[in-house]
């Protein structure tokens, strides 16, 4: 498919985007600035695809926030026709729900703990705030109960499914769990690239904190 073609990683966070990503890297992709990308969350909230679009224009895969989060992906099939979409996921629910809290409670909790609303709110990452913003927006919570794991995964189950839906009966879309075996080379051969390895290279994001 070449380089130039835009691909887009749409698996929710604590799904292996991370290694995904360092995947593309090595392999000689244009991978998108990530903090960039982050800094488009108002754009996200008040609904203007446009100004992500343009950002789609700035390298060739994309990976993580804006491009995880619900409706994107279907204003990027719009707007880039001949893309490729990924869906990472893990070997459950459960096991991405427990990712994700370790993860939040290492780097927005005050005691290593579940974090708070309080915590998130006081939160620095980007601007004050940001983690209650994304947290609130994601997954409608809006009380104390930041990590209510019957939403949490019921969100990461309905994500998943209207994903698989919209792509359904396509070849674009491909859906992997980076755990597998066999991942690395469906992947590669997805984008038509010569595997670099064995398998993914892991990066844990936790185990940075």
């Amino acid at each position: 498919m070449g380089k130039g073609c835009k691909i887009f990683c749409i698996g929710q966070n604590k799904t292996g985007t991370t290694s995904i990503r360092k995947a593309f890297e090595d392999l000689g992709f244009d991978v998108g600035n990530q903090r960039v990308a982050e800094n488009l969350l108002i754009n996200y909230l008040e609904n203007d695809f446009e100004s992500i679009i343009d950002y789609c224009k700035t390298a060739n895969v994309f990976q993580d926030f804006p491009f995880s989060w619900p409706e994107t992906y279907k204003h990027l099939d719009k707007a880039f026709p001949n893309s490729k979409f990924i869906l990472s996921v893990r070997d459950s629910a459960e096991q991405w729900y427990q990712s994700l809290v370790k993860f939040h409670s290492k780097k927005f909790g005050e005691t290593n703990g579940k974090p708070s609303k309080k915590d998130l709110m006081n939160s620095n990452y980007i601007f004050k705030g940001r983690p209650w913003l994304t947290h609130k927006a994601l997954f409608g919570i809006t009380d104390e109960n930041t990590y209510d794991k019957d939403i949490l995964i019921n969100h990461y189950h309905t994500y998943n499914s209207e994903v698989k839906e919209y792509f359904k009966n396509r070849n674009d879309l491909l859906i992997i769990n980076i755990a597998e075996e066999s991942s690395y080379k469906l992947f590669c051969d997805f984008i038509e690239a010569e595997p670099k390895y064995s398998k993914f290279p892991w990066e844990n994001q936790t185990a940075k904190l």
